[in-house]
């Protein structure tokens, strides 16, 4: 019955011109048909209802329509003995289709994506999610604007145009018009899924899910030809997976220099369903105090005791056979065990337990939103991977979109003049950014896009960046803890945007709390940084409440303090810190700018210690005024421009 009523409904405008051209039929005969025709659809959208999730039958919506309209232009035809009503059908089916897909427009998602997702569930989560929909938001103006331009033939057709017409464009030139717009939609959308490419997560890769000589890491510069591919990355993986299988350990440190050991050797641990431990800071001191018995150490340092050279390794290791170069264990994302380690606001070295789970959630909404610009570049990174923000946005971003990502880290500023040959995404900190600027006058980089992160890049560098750079680069917000949270560009203004899955909210103590995907936590994140939000959802960081200290019981801001010092336009870098030993004062760690260097040189530190004391003492009461000094070419910092505070901390422990 359905199939015949959907041949019925195409041949529509054949059969009313047969039976009245062709066969002569008396339009009131033709009007019974009709309402014939209607009590069979409305038996049809009400006797063969299917039955709801609560057991109830629901109503076929299109039939019982259709049943009415033919019901009333039955009727219509019957009471005046004029065909006209008859010949509006066609006009009726493309009004009600322009108003139920204009209606998704007002109240998305728009009716094409509903489609697309019915017929594809995996859109829903996909990071190509947004551009989806986007593309269908524009098929959908399409079949509006098709909808317009046919209803006006419908209406010409039906008042001024013969039977043979009317009957000749409604029952074939319509559905050509619509068959061309499929088939072209088709071209397209096959070219705008090509355009897309293919986003494949570390936890979801296959050996065939990209073609062997797909490049997935090149060195120097992209144009010297020199490549990794699909195929060394699956046989690199194999030989490391036989080498990871002759160990005892279920703990592995791994730290790499060189991102493609890094990506091949994590890679391999996880599909052996090892723990990862992730560490830059490879110092006697600092494995000593993170190493367990049983532990494995896997590294391309040199020189390094008790540990394995993966360069070595690769080297050394039998020969991967062809099906297990083919072959691709599964990581399964929420059994995976990744530590990394943060120095958070003491300096000591803290153990947060991660997941692939909550990294994939996160690149997924950073592809989503910048991904055209991550693919149609190559990478290049300043910063270790070693690190939440570096391993995200350098190891399984690219290698979860496709593009090629530089296998050393750009280590000194002047690397970058070379970035010539291509367009490049670059990921960088603040402090390497700073470098730059004071080195570099204008680098001659082609339409370059920059990520940065892992600590405060202040507005006049975000500028400066823009003049030496070409672009103002994008910040994102996030911990070790947290993930990404929230981005900006400060020419925009100071205030951070939340990432559109993060629920943002300040507690009592003022500082900002987080729920969001990438938080295993159900109750949220509580940070230690204060803010204030806005009405829109933004918020302006106003520093860290860890910062604030208390000294001979005055409550003083660290990052103020800071601040203030690099307001008197003489200092590049500041540190100030607490110390504790048979009082409680501030420490101030300096590094001039060259304006300094000028003003004090050949001074003795007791005049430049008075200096910033009397230069403070405006703004601050002298109980609280940094007790000692130091003066440095650099502050100690790690690879994320960070302060090593316990470091800082030590300068001041010794004598003077």
């Amino acid at each position: 019955m359905k199939i015949l009523l959907a041949i019925a409904g195409v041949l529509y405008p054949v059969l009313v011109f047969v039976l009245l051209a062709v066969f002569k039929a008396p339009v009131r005969i033709i009007s019974l048909c009709a309402v014939a025709l209607a009590l069979v659809l409305f038996l049809s959208a009400t006797g063969n209802a299917s039955k709801g999730a609560d057991g109830k039958r629901k109503l076929n919506p299109k039939n019982l329509i259709s049943s009415i309209f033919f019901l009333l232009a039955g009727t219509a035809c019957f009471a005046t003995n004029s065909a006209l009503f008859l010949k509006l059908y066609p006009l009726a089916v493309c009004g009600t289709f322009f108003f139920v897909f204009a209606m998704s427009l007002a109240s998305p998602p728009n009716i094409i994506f509903r489609f697309a997702t019915l017929q594809d569930k995996s859109i829903l989560g996909s990071p190509f999610k947004g551009r989806v929909e986007a593309y269908c938001k524009k098929v959908t103006l399409v079949w509006l604007c098709f909808f317009v331009l046919n209803s006006a033939a419908a209406v010409w057709t039906a008042f001024w145009a013969s039977e043979r017409v009317w009957a000749v464009y409604n029952g074939g030139v319509s559905y050509i018009i619509m068959g061309i717009i499929f088939a072209i939609e088709f071209i397209v959308r096959k070219r705008v899924n090509k355009k897309m490419g293919a986003y494949i997560p570390i936890t979801q890769f296959k050996a065939d899910s990209r073609a062997d000589d797909y490049v997935l890491c090149y060195e120097d510069t992209w144009s010297k030809g020199v490549y990794k591919t699909w195929l060394d990355f699956l046989t690199d993986t194999a030989k490391m997976r036989k080498v990871v299988a002759a160990k005892k350990a279920d703990e592995f440190i791994l730290h790499c220099n060189d991102y493609w050991f890094f990506l091949v050797t994590f890679v391999a641990l996880l599909q052996c369903k090892k723990q990862v431990m992730l560490t830059a800071n490879i110092t006697p001191e600092f494995l000593k105090e993170m190493r367990k018995p049983g532990y494995a150490f896997f590294t391309d340092a040199e020189g390094v005791s008790d540990s394995d050279f993966i360069p070595d390794l690769l080297k050394n290791a039998p020969q991967a056979t062809e099906e297990e170069i083919r072959t691709a264990p599964q990581i399964v994302a929420d059994d995976t065990r990744i530590h990394m380690f943060t120095s958070g606001s003491t300096g000591k070295p803290k153990d947060v337990i991660q997941r692939m789970t909550e990294f994939n959630e996160d690149n997924a909404f950073v592809f989503s939103k910048w991904g055209e610009e991550f693919q149609k570049r190559k990478l290049v990174a300043t910063v270790s991977q070693h690190h939440i923000y570096g391993f995200l946005f350098t190891i399984a971003l690219p290698f979860a979109a496709g593009v090629p990502f530089r296998r050393k880290r750009i280590e000194i500023p002047n690397e970058f003049e070379k970035l010539t040959d291509e367009r490049y995404m670059i990921i960088a900190v603040p402090a390497f950014l700073k470098r730059t600027n004071e080195v570099e006058e204008k680098l001659p980089l082609n339409d370059c896009f920059i990520f940065t992160s892992g600590g405060v890049l202040l507005p006049e560098v975000a500028k400066r960046t823009d003049e030496v750079f070409g672009f103002w680069p994008v910040e994102v917000y996030g911990s070790t803890e947290t993930s990404g949270i929230a981005y900006r560009q400060s020419k925009n203004g100071l205030e951070w945007t939340p990432f559109d899955n993060a629920q943002i909210w300040k507690n009592e103590d003022g500082c900002l709390v987080i729920k969001s995907p990438y938080i295993k936590d159900p109750a949220g994140f509580a940070t230690a940084d204060l803010v204030d939000i806005h009405s829109d959802g933004r918020f302006i960081m106003k520093g860290r409440s860890d910062s604030i200290v208390k000294i001979e019981e005055k409550r003083v801001s660290l990052a103020e303090v800071e601040n203030r010092l690099l307001q008197s336009g003489l200092v590049r870098d500041v540190c100030v810190v607490a110390m504790n030993d048979r009082r409680q004062y501030l420490a101030a760690a300096i590094a001039f700018n060259d304006e300094g260097k000028k003003k004090f040189e050949g001074a003795k530190k007791f005049d430049i210690n008075m200096f910033f004391h009397d230069f403070l003492m405006d703004f601050f009461e002298n109980v609280v005024i940094p007790k000692k000094w130091r003066f440095l070419d650099a502050l100690p910092s790690d690879l994320q421009g960070k302060h090593k505070k316990l470091e800082i901390q030590a300068l001041f422990a010794k004598e003077e």
